[in-house]
């Protein structure tokens, strides 16, 4: 099974809008993804709630792990949204 270990960009850490676009994207990626704090046991990346209760703040490292055969790709594509800060303003 594939795994990626990544820092968290985002200022507020994996809360609430941050938490909410990294698990509608693994929710449409279609490959089921897991993802876990340092020693800590993984949760279903795709919810909202499993994932803001692992409590994950800013700089920490999560592991993420991924099945199927487009794991790979799924897991390069979240790793470069989690290491891009989710909380700030969009540019336009």
């Amino acid at each position: 099974m594939p795994t990626r270990t990544v820092a968290v960009a985002s200022a507020v850490g994996l809360h609430a809008r941050p938490a909410s676009l990294f698990t509608q994207a693994v929710a449409a990626s279609g490959v089921p993804v897991t993802i876990a704090k340092d020693g800590g046991a993984p949760v279903d990346a795709s919810s909202m709630l499993r994932v803001m209760a692992l409590g994950v703040k800013h700089g920490e490292e999560v592991t993420l792990a991924a099945e199927g055969d487009e794991a790979e790709r799924v897991l390069d594509e979240l790793v470069e949204l989690l290491s891009t800060d989710l909380d700030a303003e969009p540019e336009g």
